[in-house]
């Protein structure tokens, strides 16, 4: 897709806004995130100025050391572009600004809009913009002009990125970088994606952390567990596994939940209706009680009847770390669900573009993805969709819990979807996907080649 000038970004802003199609060119994480504020969010385009930020917003694990690690990283940004007239701000992960820092006359201006702390920048606030949209997206996110959702930040050119939980995936923070008037540098989107990645290398040793402390707990328990047995972090993801659980849930014998996997990469999302609702619960209802433990009667198996699943938390410095969970077992706390569980949860859906539209995607769907330089096509049931994310890195991480792995530095497959592995003249691996239509076959480069026979347990 070509880039589009700042007129034709205009034209199609004020089309959009009216609730008219528009023509193709605006780039594709730019129109879906226009879409959730007109239709999702229903924010107000004439809006002048961020509202403040309410104290009652849901806050996740205690971050403290992120904020103050990112503090550190916003002020001493905040002095490299204070010659170039921007501003760097901070906010946690419901967008709301904790810090700014940059050039004293930018931050007046930033201010006229409340760009400052204790202003709430989400995009169901304030609409597009770099930190409400990076915390919806993965990877950096630029906003320039007339991309803003809001007419009275037209002016301004920005780019966020967030800070996220490699458990849950949930943002916990962002920061941004916003100059009025003026282009941003190109370096910075790559300068915020490292310093990111500085910040999120604590998040991963508390993950690490908390998943030995689960695994620990699971191996000093299974010897008395009677059935299936399986141990959950805190995301809901499964970390370690029984026999009789790997079975019961139609896992490969070699899958990594067998030894315990204390990589975030390498654990698995269960396919059960429900069980995020369950989990969620769970940890709310165990939070700061080591001894608590509940059940819920979940359709483990497609087709069967729901079995007994008892939930049992590890705690850790009174945060909820992960759950135990013994099938066919009914015991403490019975789980009820609400009104608005009552209609069953809403499926894990791939946001992809066709022309103009919004394409929902069911990961299942995905056979795989190929890269175009920073645009990454979905090869699916439904033809060839392009992803709503740019950059093939991005996409991979959004993918990866639903068994989405990099072969090749311009591929990503589905493991499920793989039918035959074939073997080329040299040594070469080439995955023969499960399709309806004529054979695809995907190339696997020699860097990832061990990875794969691993985690097809070939």
């Amino acid at each position: 897709m070509a880039t589009s000038s700042a007129k034709e970004v205009a034209r199609a802003w004020e089309d959009f806004a009216a609730g008219e199609d528009i023509e193709t060119g605006v780039r594709p994480e730019i129109l879906a995130s226009w879409y959730r504020c007109r239709d999702r969010y229903d924010v107000d385009r004439t809006l002048d100025a961020a509202p403040g930020a309410r104290g009652d917003e849901a806050q996740g694990v205690d971050n403290g050391v992120i904020f103050t690690a990112l503090g550190g990283v916003g002020a001493l940004a905040g002095k490299e572009v204070e010659r170039d007239g921007a501003v760097v701000t901070v906010t946690d992960g419901v967008g709301r600004v904790l810090g700014a820092w940059g050039d004293p006359s930018a931050q007046r201006r930033a201010e006229l809009h409340n760009l400052a702390p204790w202003s709430s920048w989400s995009e169901e606030c304030t609409g597009t913009n770099g930190m409400g949209t990076s915390l919806e997206v993965s990877g950096p996110v630029t906003v320039t002009g007339p991309e803003h959702w809001c007419q009275a930040f037209h002016q301004w050119a920005c780019a966020g990125i967030s800070v996220r939980d490699v458990v849950t995936g949930a943002p916990v923070a962002s920061i941004n970088i916003s100059r009025w008037n003026a282009s941003l540098p190109k370096l910075v989107p790559p300068w915020l994606t490292k310093a990111v990645a500085c910040v999120e290398q604590e998040i991963y040793r508390r993950a690490i952390y908390e998943a030995d402390k689960v695994i620990t707990e699971f191996t000093n328990r299974s010897a008395q567990a009677r059935g299936a047995f399986m141990a959950m972090d805190r995301g809901g993801n499964v970390i370690a596994a029984n026999d009789a659980a790997v079975a019961l849930l139609g896992l490969a014998g070699e899958t990594p939940i067998v030894a315990g996997a204390t990589e975030p990469a390498d654990r698995w999302i269960p396919d059960i209706i429900g069980l995020p609702d369950v989990v969620r619960w769970a940890a709310e209802r165990a939070r700061g009680n080591a001894e608590w433990s509940g059940y819920a009667r979940l359709p483990v198996c497609p087709g069967e009847e729901p079995v007994p699943l008892t939930m049992r938390s590890v705690v850790d410095a009174n945060h909820v770390v992960g759950m135990l969970c013994a099938f066919g077992v009914q015991e403490g706390e019975a789980y009820e669900p609400g009104d608005d569980t009552a209609v069953g949860p809403l499926p894990r859906c791939v946001i992809g573009m066709r022309n103009d539209r919004l394409v929902l995607l069911a990961p299942s769907e995905i056979r795989y993805a190929e890269a175009d330089r920073s645009i990454v096509w979905l090869i699916t049931e439904r033809g060839r969709i392009q992803a709503a994310t740019r950059g093939l890195d991005n996409v991979e991480r959004s993918l990866a819990p639903y068994g989405i792995r990099r072969v090749h530095r311009r591929y990503l497959v589905n493991l499920r979807r793989v039918a035959e592995i074939e073997r080329g003249i040299k040594g070469e691996l080439f995955l023969i996907m499960d399709s309806r239509g004529s054979q695809e076959l995907v190339p696997v480069s020699r860097r990832h080649a061990p990875d794969l026979r691993r985690m097809l347990g070939v």
